[in-house]
């Protein structure tokens, strides 16, 4: 059964078929509005998660680490 969060309100369901209608920079914008409005890290039981944390961690301390799209590109294809 559907929650009902309030009069004139819609339910979960009914909204996500609503937004899977707006163009695709209209859902990004409100995935990256929704991402934000959550914890950093939900569940730290992954060790995939710590990993990216890690990294992320590194990249910040050194910049010249990291590469741009375009470099991993050149590395990737043949």
């Amino acid at each position: 059964m559907a929650t009902v969060y309030g009069v004139g309100m819609k339910t979960v369901g009914e909204l996500e078929q609503q937004v899977l209608q707006l163009d695709e920079s209209e859902r990004a914008r409100l995935a990256a509005r929704l991402l934000d409005s959550l914890p950093a890290v939900v569940v730290d039981d992954d060790e995939g998660i710590a990993e990216a944390v890690r990294r992320d961690a590194e990249l910040e301390q050194d910049t010249e680490r990291g590469m741009t799209l375009e470099e991993l590109r050149r590395l990737v294809q043949p």
